[in-house]
């Protein structure tokens, strides 16, 4: 059974003025999901965020939740919530307060009103802290407050808008660990708004990679770091090294590229006949480094040296420049056989990769 989607984004268009924020925008999102729209500054992702909250109208295209039109329905009568950048909690309130004011403008009855805070505190660890003051809250404390007042309304879906952004490396890490336990608790829809490819990478079951408006790929996390559709997905979604090519042969659902005068088995996805430029894309743990002289026989390589050494224990980062003059960046991993493998500056390498680890796009 075809699985129905819980918001439907339908050729929507958001423009300020003379800007295109938003442009003719399509998305589907599932119940239960972790869904991120990760991009750039300025691609329009939080605009998509506020145009499903109500906080933005259309200017064209359509918005559903469980098939209903939201064109015009005002937010409160949404049944999302939203958890913003800034958290915005009132200061003259309590934890308790802060995280009540929404029952409490619904007009629910009290005991009800205590009884779903004291859930909601539970859920994001911070029972006991109900009579503090936001000034008296760690950055992270206040995260779970703003978490808290958004979820003790039981909405469909949650809306994330960057709420990681202003907490330390260490405190962001475990705030992720955090979201995604809540999402598993509460089971609901969570739309996450991020520009950090980590953050997205490690919390997601799906990503909306964006760019200018418009939607550039949506997929898994793995599929969105080691399938990218194109040149913007692979360069902005992880660090990849980027060689040009040409197709010489192609073969069952593979081809034979020549890079630099020296020709390499790769996949042949989209199907690019002979003759046609590519690009032929590695990320920098899918790179096989040799000493010179310790290659395989036989097997094709490029050749260069070793410019930077960047140790890391069980992993070393390397900048390799190629005999071309490009740079290209490999991890390696050590196993016990390559313990005693060092590597250093100005020392001559030959790189090369398993057949399909690499991604062809075509120039």
């Amino acid at each position: 059974m075809e699985r129905q989607p819980i918001v439907s984004l339908k050729e929507v268009t958001k423009r300020f003025d003379d800007v295109v924020a938003v442009d003719s925008l399509s998305l589907d999102i599932y119940q239960g999901e972790f869904l991120t729209l990760l991009g750039p500054s300025g691609c329009g992702k939080t605009t998509v965020l506020r145009l499903i909250a109500g906080f933005e109208t259309l200017t064209s295209g359509e918005i559903y939740m469980n098939g209903a039109r939201l064109n015009g329905t005002p937010p409160n009568k949404r049944n999302v919530n939203t958890v913003f950048q800034s958290y915005a909690l009132f200061p003259h309130m309590n934890v308790f307060d802060n995280i009540a004011f929404g029952l409490r403008m619904k007009k629910c009855e009290e005991g009800l009103v205590r009884r779903q805070v004291g859930e909601a505190l539970e859920i994001v660890k911070m029972s006991g802290l109900e009579n503090r003051m936001p000034h008296q809250l760690s950055g992270g404390q206040q995260q779970r407050v703003a978490m808290a007042r958004a979820i003790v309304n039981k909405p469909q879906v949650l809306l994330l808008d960057e709420p990681l952004s202003a907490l330390d490396y260490r405190l962001r890490q475990e705030m992720e660990i955090e979201l995604k336990r809540i999402h598993r608790q509460l089971g609901i829809t969570f739309v996450f708004v991020t520009h950090d490819q980590e953050e997205a990478i490690s919390m997601s079951d799906r990503i909306a990679v964006m760019n200018r408006g418009a939607i550039e790929q949506v997929g898994t996390p793995i599929e969105i770091y080691e399938e990218p559709e194109n040149m913007f997905v692979a360069r902005f979604v992880g660090e990849i090294n980027v060689f040009d090519g040409v197709v010489r042969e192609v073969n069952n659902g593979g081809a034979t590229v020549e890079i630099q005068g020296r020709l390499f088995p790769v996949q042949n996805r989209k199907n690019l006949g002979p003759g046609r430029a590519v690009k032929v894309l590695l990320r920098p743990e899918d790179i096989q480094v040799a000493i010179e002289g310790e290659w395989t026989e036989g097997e094709p390589y490029l050749a260069g040296s070793v410019e930077e050494v960047i140790y890391k224990g069980k992993t070393v980062d390397l900048v390799v420049r190629l005999d071309n003059k490009e740079s290209i960046n490999v991890t390696q991993f050590f196993n016990e056989d390559q313990e005693n493998v060092i590597y250093r500056e100005g020392q001559r390498v030959h790189v090369n990769w398993l057949y399909g680890w690499e991604v062809v796009l075509p120039s």
